[in-house]
């Protein structure tokens, strides 16, 4: 929806809630035309029902307002004197719509002074539940969402199984633009294998823009992202109905912020001229030097001397992210995830007889390699150069680059552009020339044979950052086997990652000792 098409619907929001409670206004003692006014006959709705005043923030926050907004009916109803689970159900089944019953049809007194409190022990875990739903959706949309490694892709730095606490604050927290989902849930609810969201079921990719979307908004941040920075961002070219179903040269039908959830290091900022050179980045001639936390990683081709080759054993001793079995006749073994270190270890071992990098061929075309286009003999190791694209920006366009901008042109950055002979038109008018409208970012992996980033897909425009992982709260190796040296540890800073999980526990029962001292010495006056 456009910002027009939004005032004129909560200008019909505003009427229509006027009209279903302005005698319930005045037997409240205010004004009828208070009904009608925005923002302040919510203002005025909170004084009535007893409750405060910053409710009406609550009011405006996507996701969140959903919630306060069956609140606020089953209060209306309570203040006046509607107390039943029937009066309760019928608040929330009609959608609101029970207050036009009670302003126009039932003989209802205004409860001045009402109790807030519940009168009831189910009433109380009811309401206490849904203010927690509220607090933790605030706190996960605006602050600090959970998240989940699930592949290798920077395998040494963050693991599989590592769980991180990812801040949306650093870099400013975008506003939901899918206004009717269901809260701190992505894409699908999980066991009900359904879509989180209203969504419009169809095959055309922008379908989902006809349903309740907000225009795309960001909180100021504090920080911007800077280079080898780890971020978690929405994929751009999100195809996924499942994790089988990758195809980077085409979108699937999902809102921005329901896309998939990646993390990545971004390698490439707005502005850079970027190109990876034998699985080595560099940017602006110069080769790009990872922190030290950092390992970057390869895939290599290893052939046993004898069949005694136990290559499960080895994965495990040399600290080698995997290996894919025997691929030739000669009985070589793909080892994938390989830094220096291990490499240099794992070539003395006697039972190896050569390893060879799995590296592809220079000038040698990788059909699933951005930008997907046969001028253009790029792989996942030889690729580029390539200007990432900085807000404000012009370049020059022509048939040559096209490739590499068209996504930007029309996905992102919604414009319509056709291609006659040698003629390029953008939003019908005959153009050399673009300006980008926001940043671009590239994102890579460590892992680097062994990942699907913006090799695969290109650019990530700013607006499908998510933010910054800053926290690993827990770590496991499969399902029972913890990590402690990774629970509360940092993700991004200098030398050997420390755990500050015995001083949370220190700290945690000090707390509690604390805590229950005073309770005694309370009860003991």
């Amino acid at each position: 929806m456009t910002l027009t098409q939004w005032f004129i619907f909560l200008l019909v929001i505003q009427v229509i809630h006027g009209l279903g409670t302005w005698k319930l206004y005045l037997k409240a003692g205010r004004k009828a035309w208070e009904a009608f006014v925005p923002i302040y006959n919510g203002i005025v709705l909170m004084r009535i029902i007893n409750r405060p005043w910053w409710w009406i923030i609550l009011m405006f926050l996507p996701i969140v307002n959903l919630i306060m907004l069956i609140v606020v009916w089953v209060e209306t109803a309570r203040s006046f004197g509607k107390n039943t689970y029937l009066d309760t159900f019928l608040a929330i089944i009609s959608l609101g719509f029970y207050n036009y019953y009670l302003n126009y049809i039932a003989d209802v007194d205004y409860i001045e002074n009402r109790s807030i409190h519940p009168k009831s022990g189910s009433g109380e875990w009811a309401s206490s539940i849904l203010f927690a739903i509220v607090a933790a959706t605030i706190v996960h949309t605006y602050f600090m969402q959970p998240f989940t490694i699930p592949s290798s892709s920077l395998e040494k730095s963050l693991l599989v199984g590592d769980f991180l606490f990812v801040s949306k604050f650093h870099y400013g927290a975008r506003v939901p633009m899918t206004t009717v989902a269901a809260p701190m849930v992505h894409d699908t609810i999980p066991g009900l294998k359904t879509k989180s969201y209203l969504f419009d079921d169809h095959k055309d990719s922008r379908s989902w823009k006809n349903k309740f979307q907000l225009p795309y908004l960001r909180i100021p941040g504090f920080e911007t992202i800077t280079r080898n920075e780890i971020v978690v961002f929405n994929q751009p070219a999100d195809t996924l109905l499942d994790m089988n179903d990758f195809r980077p040269d085409r979108n699937y039908y999902k809102p921005i912020d329901k896309k998939t959830n990646l993390v990545k290091r971004c390698v490439g900022l707005p502005g850079d001229t970027l190109e990876v050179r034998n699985g080595y980045v560099y940017i602006n001639g110069k080769q790009n030097e990872l922190p030290d936390r950092a390992q970057l990683q390869f895939s290599y081709y290893v052939q046993p001397k004898t069949n005694r080759f136990n290559p499960r054993l080895l994965k495990d001793r040399y600290d080698i992210t995997d290996y894919f079995g025997i691929v030739n006749a000669q009985n070589t073994y793909r080892f994938s995830a390989i830094s220096d270190a291990a490499l240099a270890k794992f070539k003395n071992h006697p039972n190896v007889g050569s390893i060879t990098p799995g590296t592809a061929e220079q000038g040698v075309r990788d059909k699933n390699v951005f930008p997907h286009h046969p001028d253009y003999n790029w792989n996942v190791d030889f690729f580029g150069p390539l200007y990432i694209p900085e807000k404000g920006k012009t370049i020059k366009i022509n048939l040559e680059v096209l490739p590499l901008y068209k996504r930007v042109i029309t996905e992102y950055e919604g414009n319509t552009l056709q291609v006659n002979g040698n003629q390029i038109s953008i939003n019908g008018a005959v153009t050399d020339s673009y300006t980008f409208k926001q940043d671009y970012y590239w994102m890579m992996g460590d892992n680097r044979h062994n990942s699907i980033d913006a090799r695969a897909w290109g650019f990530v425009p700013f607006n499908h950052v998510v933010g910054k992982p800053v926290f690993i709260w827990m770590s496991w190796d499969g399902i029972k086997n913890p990590r402690w040296e990774r629970f509360f540890t940092t993700v991004h800073g200098k030398g050997k990652a420390t755990s500050y999980f015995i001083p949370f526990l220190i700290v945690l029962f000090g707390w509690f000792a604390i805590s229950k001292w005073r309770k005694r010495r309370k009860a003991s006056h």
